[in-house]
C-alpha cells in the first residue's frame, strides 16, 4: 500500500476502530527556532529607516527650530525688558570697555549707570506719593466733572422746558460706561483664548529674527552653507568665541552682546572686508594667528580667504576677509598689455605688477634692490619675475645679462636685449652663467674704483633657477667648484660680491629658486636681498627661509596658498611696494604675461633702445685669446659703439681676460692694429668698420695679439 493511505486498527475488545501510535517528537529547523529573531530584525531595521528618513528628519528639525525661535524669543525678551528695568546694560558696557582696556570708555559708562540709578530712585520715590496725588485728583476731576454735566442739563431743561433733561447728559454718560462694560465682557473671553497664541507668535518672530535655533536645525539653504554671508560683529565675536582659546572665550562671555565692542570698524577693502581686533588681555596674538584655518571656517570662508596681520597697535590682530570666492576671480591683464605708451623709470618708476588683496594697484620699486622669489614649480614664479623685467626694459638705460638655468625659452623673448642671455640646465650652462655673475662682478669693480660722484647706467643680472647653480658639482682648471655654499664656490661667492657692494654703483642681481632649503639657497644669499618673494611653499620652514623671520611672525604665509589654485599670488616682504602700516609683507596677485605677448613687449623695448648683440653664451677659459676679434664680437652689427660700452661686453664675454681691463687696454689693442678709437660728440667710440678693416689687414699668418 502506499504511505498515504491511513490504516485503522481493531482493538481485540471493542469494535471502535483505534489510531495508530503518535509519531516521536521532532526538534523544529533551526530556521523555524530563528524566526522570532528574524522578525526583531526587520523590526529594527524598519525603525531605523523611519527614524533616519529624510521626511522624519525634517519634521524633527522643523519641531525643533520653531520650538527653539520661541525659547529664544522668549529669552530675548525677557533680557530687553530686565535691561531695560534695571542697569544691566551699563554694567555689561562697563565690563567690556575694561576688558578691552578702554578705561576712558569705562568711565562714560560708569557715569552713566550712575545717573540711571538716581533717576530710577527719583521714580521710585515718586511712586510713594503717587496715591495721594491720583485720589485727590481723580476726586477734583470727578466733581469738576458731574458739575459740568448738570450745568450742561441746566441749560438742556431751560431750552426744552423740561427739568427732567437737567440729569440727561449725567445719564448718558452712565449709559456709554455700561456699554463699556459689556463690549469688555463680550470681547475679553476671545481675547483671553487667541491672547497667548498672539504673544507665542509675536515670541516666535523674536526669535526667527535673532536666529536663535541650533544651526542642524535651520532650513537648507542656511544649516552651514551660507559661505558668502555679510560680515558683521556679531559673525567675527562669535568666530572668535568659538576659536578655543579659554582666555578669550571667557573675556567674550564676560562682556555678553558687547563682545563687539572688540571691534575696530569693518571697513570695505577691495574683494572682501577688513576689521582690526583688540584683544582681551591674557590671549597672545600668535595664538590667533595660529588658528587661522578654524577662524575661516568659523566665518564661513575658506582658509585661503582669511589673511592675519598684525598692525602696530598692541594685542592687536587685522583679519582681512575676502568675499567668498572673490579670490578665484581674474584680476586683469597688466598695464605693460592695455597701454603700449607706458614707460619705465629706474629711479623713480615703479613696475605695474599686480593688485593687492584690497583691490589696490601693487607697484614696485626696483631701484637699487636686490631680488630673490621663490616658489613651488610651475606656479608662475617666472612669469612674475620676467614681467619685473619687461618694465625694466622700457627703460633704455639698463643692462641685463640674465642666465635661464630652466632653458625651455621663457627669457628668449630677451635676445636682442639683454647682452648676455645662457640657457639650459646643464653644467656647462652653469659654468657659462658663473662667469657671467663673475663678468658682473668684474664691472662692479671698476665701477667701484671710478672718481667718486660717477653716474653709471643700472646692470641688472638675472639668474632664473638659481638652485641649479648653487647644486652644480662642476669643478674649474682651478680646482674650485662652481656650485656650492662655501668660501671656494665660485658662484656663491661672486653673488656674495654683487650683494656686499653692487647696490651703491647701480649693479644689481635677480635670483629666483624654487623650494628654498639651506643647500639649494644659502643663509648669506637669502639674507643679502632687499625684496624677498615668495609664490606658494609647502612648509612654514621653507617660508621663512623665503621671506625672513619676522616677516612669517608678522603674518606672512605663502605656505597656506593654495598650489595649482594661486598661481601668481605672492608675498612680498620689500621696502620697495606700499604696505600697510605695522605690517611686514603684502600679498599681491599678479599679471599674468604669457611667453607670446610677453614677445610682443619685449619687441617695443627693442624698438625703443635699437639693435643689442646677444652673446649667448660665455667662451670657457683659455691661455690665448684674440682681442681684436673680440672686440669685433662685442660690437656687433652696431656701426659704432662708446668704449665703456665696448669694455662692459667684453667684460661680459669673458671676465678673467677682460674684467680689469681699461680703456688704456681697449686703446692700445686698437692702436697695435692701426684703428685707434675715435670721438664723437666729445666720447670716444669704436667703428665697426674700423675693427673689420683692422681684422682683414692683419698679418696673412692670421697671428693675434694676445690680451696681456
Amino acid at each position: 500500500m502506499t504511505d498515504n493511505v491511513v490504516h485503522l486498527f481493531k482493538d481485540p475488545t471493542t469494535e471502535e476502530p483505534t489510531a495508530p501510535p503518535a509519531p516521536p517528537t521532532v526538534a523544529p529547523e533551526p530556521s523555524q527556532r530563528s524566526r522570532p529573531v528574524r522578525v526583531f530584525v526587520r523590526t529594527r531595521r524598519a525603525v531605523v529607516g523611519a527614524v533616519k528618513h529624510e521626511r522624519t528628519r525634517t519634521a524633527a528639525r522643523v519641531t525643533v527650530r520653531h520650538g527653539a525661535y520661541v525659547l529664544g524669543g522668549t529669552r530675548v525678551t525677557a533680557r530687553r525688558a530686565w535691561d531695560g528695568r534695571t542697569g544691566a546694560r551699563y554694567e555689561r558696557l562697563l565690563r567690556a570697555a575694561e576688558a578691552a582696556g578702554n578705561y576712558q570708555a569705562a568711565g562714560e559708562w560708569e557715569e552713566r549707570l550712575h545717573r540711571f540709578r538716581s533717576e530710577r530712585h527719583k521714580r521710585r520715590m515718586d511712586l510713594l506719593t503717587a496715591p495721594q496725588h491720583v485720589a485727590k485728583s481723580a476726586a477734583i476731576g470727578a466733581a469738576g466733572g458731574i458739575g459740568g454735566l448738570i450745568a450742561i442739563g441746566i441749560a438742556l431743561a431751560i431750552a426744552t422746558k423740561d427739568p427732567g433733561d437737567v440729569f440727561t447728559p449725567l445719564m448718558a454718560l452712565i449709559e456709554l460706561i455700561r456699554l463699556l462694560v459689556v463690549i469688555v465682557q463680550i470681547v475679553w473671553g476671545p481675547l483671553m483664548t487667541v491672547g497667548p497664541f498672539l504673544a507665542l507668535a509675536g515670541l516666535w518672530a523674536v526669535g526667527r529674527q535673532r536666529a536663535t535655533a541650533p544651526q542642524w536645525a535651520l532650513p537648507g539653504g542656511k544649516r552651514g552653507d551660507d559661505a558668502g554671508a555679510p560680515i558683521t560683529p556679531s559673525i567675527v565675536v562669535t568666530a572668535l568665541r568659538d576659536l578655543g582659546i579659554a582666555p578669550l572665550r571667557n573675556a567674550i562671555k564676560e562682556m555678553g552682546d558687547a563682545g563687539a565692542a572688540m571691534l575696530g570698524p569693518i571697513r570695505i577693502a577691495g574683494c572682501g572686508v577688513e576689521v582690526d581686533v583688540t584683544l582681551p588681555s591674557g590671549v597672545e596674538t600668535a595664538e590667533v594667528q595660529g588658528r587661522r584655518k578654524k577662524l575661516a571656517e568659523n566665518l564661513n570662508r575658506h582658509g585661503h580667504e582669511v589673511f592675519i596681520t598684525i598692525p602696530e597697535a598692541a594685542r592687536t590682530v587685522r583679519l582681512w576677509i575676502a568675499d567668498s570666492g572673490a579670490l578665484d576671480e581674474p584680476i586683469g591683464p597688466s598695464p605693460l598689455i592695455t597701454d603700449e605708451t607706458i614707460s619705465a623709470d629706474y629711479a623713480k618708476g615703479k613696475a605695474p605688477w599686480g593688485l593687492d588683496l584690497r583691490g589696490d594697484a601693487a607697484e614696485l620699486s626696483l631701484y637699487q634692490r636686490h631680488l630673490l622669489i621663490t616658489g613651488k614649480s610651475n606656479q608662475g614664479k617666472t612669469a612674475a619675475l620676467r614681467a619685473l623685467a619687461l618694465w625694466l626694459a622700457l627703460d633704455r638705460r639698463v643692462e641685463f645679462r640674465i642666465a635661464d638655468l630652466k632653458g625651455i625659452g621663457d627669457w628668449g623673448m630677451f635676445d636682442g636685449l639683454a647682452t648676455v642671455l645662457v640657457q639650459g640646465p646643464t653644467d656647462e650652462h652653469v659654468i657659462d652663467a658663473t662667469e657671467m655673475v663673475e663678468g658682473i662682478v668684474a664691472e662692479m669693480e671698476r665701477r667701484v674704483q671710478a672718481p667718486p660722484g660717477t653716474k653709471f647706467d643700472p646692470l641688472i643680472g638675472i639668474v632664473d633657477e638659481a638652485q641649479v647653480a648653487f647644486m652644480c658639482p662642476a669643478v674649474g682648471k682651478d680646482k674650485r667648484p662652481y656650485g656650492g655654499s662655501k668660501a671656494t664656490s665660485r658662484y656663491f661667492m661672486a653673488v656674495r660680491k654683487i650683494h656686499n657692494q653692487g647696490r651703491a654703483v647701480d649693479v644689481l642681481l635677480w635670483e629666483g629658486t624654487q623650494d628654498p632649503t639651506d643647500q639649494n639657497l644659502p643663509k648669506l644669499v637669502r639674507e643679502g636681498a632687499h625684496t624677498r618673494i615668495s609664490l606658494v611653499l609647502g612648509t612654514e620652514s621653507q617660508a621663512r627661509m623665503a621671506l625672513g623671520d619676522s616677516a612669517v611672525d608678522g603674518g606672512a604665509a605663502p605656505h597656506l596658498l593654495r598650489q595649482g589654485l594661486d598661481k601668481g599670488t605672492v608675498v612680498v616682504a620689500s621696502d620697495g611696494i606700499k604696505i600697510p602700516a605695522g605690517q611686514p609683507s603684502i600679498t599681491v596677485r599678479t599679471h599674468y604675461i604669457d611667453t607670446d605677448t610677453a614677445a610682443e613687449v619685449a619687441q617695443r623695448a627693442k624698438d625703443l633702445r635699437g639693435a643689442v648683440t646677444t652673446i649667448t653664451a660665455t667662451e670657457g677659459e683659455e691661455d690665448d685669446r684674440d682681442p681684436l676679434g673680440d672686440v669685433a664680437t662685442a660690437i656687433g652689427d652696431e656701426a659704432r659703439m662708446f668704449t665703456q660700452d665696448v669694455l662692459k661686453r667684453l667684460t661680459a664675454l669673458a671676465p678673467e681676460t677682460y674684467g680689469a681691463w681699461t680703456n688704456g687696454d681697449l686703446k692700445r689693442v686698437l692702436e697695435e692694429a692701426g684703428e685707434e678709437p675715435k670721438k664723437s660728440h666729445g666720447r670716444m667710440v669704436v667703428h665697426r668698420d674700423h675693427v673689420h678693416r683692422a681684422l682683414a689687414n692683419r698679418d696673412t699668418d692670421g697671428s693675434a695679439s694676445t690680451a696681456n
